[in-house]
């Protein structure tokens, strides 16, 4: 690049990984309101992850459980509900509303459409009968506050209605309209998920009507939450970026141009910071290690990953969809995975080669952390929803 134009290397963007994800042992966060805000988003496709990812960052992980409960479902201060790519988070609150505007509009309005056309396909009741049950059922969520879809089909009983889906193709199934209708009305930010049935690894959830959040312009909310999220996991590329999104390319770069994003020059090319970010940025002054969950948004954080994932790594430590499992890191970079067996104990193993001495102190900080982990977790059995060889294999 140009004159002008400052170069961030490895070893920089893993500083400030280890720094901005709340990852190294000085940047550890008090509360999961403070991490949620550092990472913009925690992912919640699987319930587990979202109290791993807190755990692995609190200063005090004994209180993971409890702290991360009270946020979610007490002081209502972390939302889950659908944000990039139709992919379940939880978001700080006050965040939810340019999540909405930003990314889920248009999502939304696809999922109506593919809603109201598959039922129309399977001669299924049309688009005002829909919104008919539509109003009732969110009548009665208001009502009694939190619901599972089968509590609210007490309440209306249409929601139990199905219709084929897919007839005559090899993908045939039968829906039912509580489950796609309540899919929709999550994307469109009228509904969230609330507290689950079980324990905090339970996929089995209430769901309870959206906060109040007032609607926003859609490019105005787009710049805002590109540099929330630059401000997070700067430098990065317009690959990066349009990938963490799910933005078309022009969106990006309308919003980066917004922002006044500044370029940097980065081993795969051009990559932007929020402006004033470019400066240097030094390493922690104590190594680090890190037990990430499977999903972890800081392994899931970018699209060109050789940065801090080793490219022979992937195969054992993503499935087949691309969805990475638990991971061991060290320094800002992945050296191996981990699991839990069903004895309760947490084991690991690294990967990447590492010298004679480093391998000795990775060893015994990844060690204190599998203990740390255990410690929390306690009685819980953890299985990630998407498996790895090295997961399955580690806890057989």
């Amino acid at each position: 690049m140009g004159d002008g134009v400052r170069y961030i290397g490895v070893a920089e963007r893993r500083a400030r990984l280890g720094l901005r994800h709340r990852l190294a042992g000085v940047a550890r966060a008090e509360g999961p309101e403070g991490i949620a805000d550092a990472l913009v988003a925690l992912h919640g496709s699987d319930p587990a992850t979202v109290y791993l990812a807190v755990g692995a960052r609190l200063a005090d992980p004994a209180k993971t459980v409890a702290v991360t409960e009270r946020a979610l479902y007490e002081d209502r201060a972390l939302v889950r509900m659908h944000g990039m790519r139709h992919t379940v988070f939880v978001f700080p609150t006050e965040l939810t509303a340019v999540v909405h505007a930003s990314t889920g509009l248009a999502v939304a309005a696809r999922e109506r459409a593919s809603l109201i056309k598959d039922m129309a396909k399977a001669g299924a009741p049309d688009a005002a009968w829909l919104a008919d049950v539509e109003d009732s059922a969110l009548a009665a969520l208001a009502r009694r506050g939190q619901a599972t879809a089968a509590e609210l089909a007490q309440d209306e009983p249409r929601l139990r209605e199905q219709f084929v889906y897919a007839a005559g193709k090899s993908y045939q199934g039968v829906h039912t309209v509580s489950t796609r209708l309540l899919r929709v009305l999550g994307v469109e930010g009228k509904v969230v998920r609330g507290r689950p049935l079980g324990s905090w690894t339970s996929s089995q959830f209430r769901w309870a009507l959206a906060p109040a959040h007032p609607e926003l312009d859609a490019a105005g909310a787009q710049a805002g939450l590109l540099r929330r999220w630059l401000s997070v996991c700067g430098p990065a590329t317009e690959a990066d970026l349009k990938w963490w999104t799910g933005w078309k390319v022009t969106e990006v770069r309308r919003a980066l141009t917004a922002i006044g994003a500044e370029a940097v020059s980065l081993d795969e090319g051009t990559g932007y910071v929020v402006e004033g970010d470019a400066a240097a940025v030094d390493s922690p002054a104590e190594p680090w290690a890190a037990l990430l969950p499977g999903l972890d948004p800081t392994a899931m954080g970018w699209q060109q990953r050789d940065w801090y994932l080793a490219p022979e790594l992937r195969p054992s430590l993503f499935d087949r969809s691309g969805n990475v499992g638990p991971t061991v890191w060290w320094n800002g970079r992945v050296v191996g995975g981990w699991a839990q067996r069903g004895d309760g104990e947490i084991v690991w193993r690294l990967l990447e080669e590492l010298g004679g001495g480093e391998r000795h102190a990775a060893e015994a900080a990844v060690a204190v952390e599998a203990e740390r982990l255990r410690g929390w977790v306690g009685a819980a059995r953890v299985t990630p929803r998407f498996r790895t060889p090295v997961e399955k294999e580690l806890s057989a």
